[in-house]
């Protein structure tokens, strides 16, 4: 009976299928196309930084990777995996639960990886293929991946970059976003890092993502917009918040001919006051970066400031930061290549944007 060659067969094919892997190349082809990438490493390793558009099914929790990691150092690899197993076996039908429910939405081919590609990410490969889940190991894990995204940054060419520019409060953001809507090849940086760009412009939101994450974020919208035939993005420093631009694409930034916006200080306040809304649960948190400005603008201007923070004078306080702070600082920078649009609504601005970049793109598509 155990020799029968059906089973024997069908042992075999088992068995091959359990050794399957992927390569990188071939993984993102397949993640374009609606598999599901299944990262097993921990939800604190996930939430650091992951391949776009994968979901985590952890094999081990934080506290068990840390507690079997110590195994590894201090007793060796055979007892680290003896208990490694022990921590995983009772969970390998929640775990074969949660792949199921996660492929209701995506039909397609299954695809696990952990760090390096190791044990982790072959013990999650061979427990769904035993349980009926075609599924295989992507080579290299995450840790081939991240390479992938820092030689791409250092080495790829990209099209010409649009950039809107201007003076704070002149909507940049909220056109950029229009513009998204509209089909245009949008690179929202400042969406990706979560961060509004400037000393205030992390207020009010969640934390930013990891420096590993956003660089993934990054190269992923690129590779949407592979085809687009120029991109169109939003005037950076280096740096947004703690995240930094990665150099050569930053430096492509600045070729091509700049939109430079321009509005009414009027406008352009409001623009702000409505970008920070619940703006009084937020005053503790103002005075940080108001502070840090001592060194440029003087202890007597900042306490100014802080003057009208406690009173709550957020029209006044925004006016002041913008002319005496903002202002100087990008006017400093302006471009010399630059096509000015006026704004008297953030609508109106998108299409004249949009007019312009069909006028400088026309021989581009």
């Amino acid at each position: 009976m155990w020799d029968s060659p059906s089973l024997m067969a069908e042992t075999k094919k088992l068995e091959l299928q359990m050794r399957e892997t992927i390569e990188l190349k071939k993984a993102l082809e397949q993640k374009h196309k609606g598999a599901l990438l299944i990262d097993v490493r921990t939800p604190a390793e996930f939430a650091e930084a992951t391949i776009p558009g994968a979901v985590n099914v952890p094999i081990f929790s934080n506290e068990e990777r840390v507690e079997v990691g110590t195994l590894f150092k201090q007793q060796g690899k055979k007892d680290a995996r003896k208990r490694g197993v022990e921590l995983v076996a009772p969970k390998i039908p929640i775990l074969m639960e949660q792949v199921e429910n996660f492929r209701r939405d995506h039909p397609g081919p299954v695809i696990v990886f952990c760090w390096r590609g190791g044990m982790r990410s072959l013990a999650m490969t061979s427990f769904m293929n035993l349980a009926g889940i075609p599924a295989r190991q992507l080579l290299g894990g995450h840790k081939g991946f991240r390479r992938k995204v820092l030689d791409d940054f250092e080495q790829q060419q990209w099209p010409p970059i649009f950039v809107l520019r201007g003076l704070t409060g002149v909507g940049k953001t909220r056109i950029l976003q229009q513009l998204e809507e509209m089909g245009y090849p949008v690179v929202d940086l400042e969406g990706l890092a979560n961060h509004r760009g400037s000393a205030f412009g992390g207020l009010g939101l969640e934390q930013q993502p990891s420096q590993k994450k956003f660089d993934a974020l990054l190269w992923d919208r690129l590779e949407q917009l592979r085809d687009q035939p120029y991109l169109v993005t939003e005037g950076e420093s280096l740096h947004i918040g703690r995240l930094m631009v990665p150099k050569l694409f930053h430096q492509a930034m600045q070729v091509q001919p700049s939109l430079w916006l321009t509005a009414s200080l009027d406008i352009r306040t409001q623009i702000i006051l409505e970008d920070y809304p619940a703006l009084d649960q937020l005053r503790e948190q103002f005075k940080k970066p108001i502070n840090a400005l001592k060194e440029r603008l003087g202890s007597k201007v900042v306490a100014e400031f802080l003057e009208l923070l406690n009173s709550g004078q957020w029209d006044k306080l925004v006016r002041e930061l913008m002319v005496r702070y903002y202002d100087p600082l990008y006017l400093h920078t302006l471009p010399e290549q630059r096509i000015v649009i006026e704004l008297e609504t953030v609508d109106a601005a998108t299409q004249k944007v949009a007019a312009a970049l069909d006028k400088l793109t026309e021989n581009k598509r």
